[in-house]
């Protein structure tokens, strides 16, 4: 039983139950079309649970990524505000910890609802897992005037607000919620974490692959919508965007992206060129969590994030010195000392290698340890196991330890990117971490420590080949970005 009526979900042999599809705020179109999510309606009788729900309209990735992140875009529809639920324990007994996962996409792709993210192996260890549909592009994150910014996290708190009402129901406790999410899922966290409407709703969080370092201030965000406008040729207001129908304005949002990576002029962009993402939170400035927060975090990054963008294009081989010491510098760093410093760890590496390994650190390590930082007690961990993919070449990019991390290797959607024999001692290790951070804060390794000075200390799990801990890894490569990010 739920807030707004009765559902029956399914029981798998294994004794997992899901409940799929269940709304958690009304369709965000029509006359509720950019604001605030309200409450979903309620129903007689008993909601059948049975199949997932409509997801956020979006356009597809572009080619090689729509074959290595697969999803189903024939299930976008304006009901899309839903949820889906696995549990062990369906009943109000059961206390159980809860974990709520929100996807990634930057911002404009993803969905709660691909078979990678079936939450099964979660329920099947003792935790009521729920995934998340939100707002996209557009609908979710374009600064539009007279109208609320962020939208699409607005939906993330009014699901995590569901789960606090109705989780009791499907044997979770509402004070022992976890949030994890991963890329964008994970800079949403971040941003939760700063956001008045989302305290108290959750007691942990995981982000992978992100933090509370990307996001637009306004005076950018308006140079985006201003963009967007002209390519449509509209005004830049909530009225005209509302008048362009899906099929226009889905693959406009596409087209905006393509320009913005073709063409990163700070002038035009502003510092949505550094990062290419045209839809990201809006706020004047964005703090990491106080050290009394009250979430306690599980954070972290892969070690060569950037290859999932560089080797499948083939950029990998295209990037120059000169490139390379553009970047560097564009990122606040001294290029010669930089360079010296990331060459001496990698012997013989190329400028594209050297390029990943600034470009991951800047964008994903560097803001996972500042939260780590940030928060006292913090756990940090390191995905390093190598995929055999592209010859090799694809590593321990962004989004490889997802089928570790939900203990779902076997979904073919993962084959494109970890190949057909994926470790399965090194998901059991991942997916178990998660749990027992879930379970009881401890996922198993000492907290991230940065000023003891001791030579245990900033300890991070590295979940490589053979899993274990490592003191402070990359230490001179990580010390040049003090003051600088």
């Amino acid at each position: 039983m739920t807030r707004q009526g009765a559902v029956r979900g399914q029981m798998r042999g294994d004794g997992v139950a899901s409940f799929l599809g269940i709304p958690y705020a009304a369709a965000p179109f029509g006359p509720r079309r950019f604001r605030a999510p309200a409450p979903p309606e309620s129903w007689d009788g008993v909601r059948q649970a049975h199949a997932y729900g409509e997801t956020a309209p979006k356009a597809p990735y572009a080619p090689p990524f729509d074959a290595l992140i697969p999803e189903d875009l024939g299930s976008g529809g304006e009901n899309c505000l839903n949820l889906n639920v696995w549990t062990p324990q369906p009943g109000p007994n059961g206390g159980l910890p809860v974990m709520v996962w929100l996807h990634g996409g930057a911002f404009s792709n993803g969905s709660g609802s691909a078979s990678s993210y079936n939450g099964s192996a979660f329920a099947r260890d003792g935790v009521v897992c729920v995934t998340v549909n939100y707002r996209l592009g557009v609908d979710g994150f374009l600064h539009l005037d007279g109208v609320p910014d962020n939208r699409g996290l607005l939906d993330q708190i009014a699901a995590l607000e569901w789960v606090r009402d109705n989780i009791t129901s499907f044997g979770g406790d509402p004070d022992r919620v976890t949030v994890f999410g991963e890329s964008a899922g994970a800079m949403s966290i971040g941003a939760l974490l700063a956001m008045e409407q989302a305290r108290g709703l959750f007691r942990r969080a995981v982000l992978q692959s992100g933090a509370a370092h990307h996001f637009l201030r306004p005076g950018t965000a308006g140079l985006i919508t201003a963009r967007l406008a002209g390519n449509l040729g509209i005004a830049p207001t909530a009225e005209a965007f509302a008048a362009v129908p899906l099929a226009s304005l889905l693959p406009a949002q596409g087209k905006l992206r393509a320009e913005l990576g073709g063409r990163p002029d700070p002038a035009l962009w502003g510092e949505a060129a550094l990062n290419m993402m045209p839809f990201e939170p809006v706020f004047p400035e964005l703090a990491p969590p106080a050290p009394d927060c009250g979430v306690e975090l599980l954070v972290g990054s892969n070690r060569e994030e950037n290859r999932l963008f560089m080797v499948p294009t083939e950029r990998m081989d295209t990037i120059t010195d000169e490139r390379l010491r553009l970047v560097v510098a564009g990122y606040g760093l001294d290029a010669e000392t930089a360079l010296a410093v990331y060459r001496a760890g990698r012997p013989g590496a190329t400028p594209g290698e050297l390029f990943d390994a600034v470009v991951t650190d800047w964008f994903y390590r560097i803001p996972a340890l500042r939260l780590a930082e940030a928060v006292p007690g913090s756990h940090v961990y390191e995905f390093a196991w190598r995929s055999p993919q592209f010859g090799g070449m694809l590593g321990a990019c962004h989004a490889s330890e997802l089928g570790f991390v939900f203990d779902n290797l076997h979904d073919p959607s993962f084959v494109p990117m970890l190949g057909d024999h994926p470790p399965q001692h090194l998901a059991d290790a991942i997916h178990g971490a998660w749990v027992a951070f879930a379970t009881t804060g401890d996922p198993g390794w000492a907290a991230y420590d940065a000023h003891s000075g001791a030579a245990a200390g900033r300890m991070t799990m590295v979940f490589g080949d053979e899993p274990g801990p490592e003191s402070d890894p990359r230490a001179q490569e990580r010390a040049l970005w003090s003051a600088v990010r």
